[in-house]
């Protein structure tokens, strides 16, 4: 059987992954060997969203991408949004809005939000809804997602006006 020996950056760490094999899925190693447990696994087909991690700020379905393809490039997982010990706006905003049922696809919305943010901080809700379109929820009915990132977006716009006036 072959094994590797590699190391991936997670979250700002690096993790050194031994006795690793070539077909690992990254959310096979995040879970099972990183103890990273955040991202679920669903459908293991890139259909549900509910494994979606960042890979060099790209979004991607972690079923999907081998681990040792990732050797060299920033991952970024449900556990990397939050600082200090403290959940992120996102995060924040899920809670506000009511917008976690069963939680399931919530780490996988969660990454693809603040992602959105990131790259377009004052979304119009179609714009929400093509981000999150790789992302099931048979839950909430989206409504309350929208809802959070509506104050994810306000709250972000009035730490920088914050920021900005300091």
């Amino acid at each position: 059987m072959i094994s590797e020996t590699y190391t991936l950056v997670v979250n700002g760490s690096s993790y050194q992954v031994v006795d690793g094999h070539p077909s690992e899925s990254l959310l096979w190693v995040l879970r099972e060997r990183l103890e990273l447990s955040g991202s679920k696994n669903a459908c293991e087909e890139g259909e549900c969203g509910s494994c979606t991690v960042l890979v060099d700020e790209e979004i991607v379905c972690s079923c999907l991408v081998l681990a040792a393809s990732a050797v060299g490039r920033e991952i970024t997982t449900i556990e990397g949004l939050g600082s200090d010990g403290e959940i992120s706006d996102v995060q924040k905003a899920f809670v506000e809005a009511g917008a976690v049922q069963c939680g399931f696809c919530t780490p996988g919305l969660l990454v693809a939000i603040d992602q959105l943010l990131n790259t377009d901080p004052d979304p119009d809700d179609l714009t929400v809804k093509e981000a999150i379109s790789g992302n099931l929820c048979r839950c909430t009915g989206y409504g309350r997602i929208l809802e959070a990132v509506r104050i994810a977006s306000k709250d972000r716009k009035a730490q920088n006006e914050e920021e900005i006036n300091k």
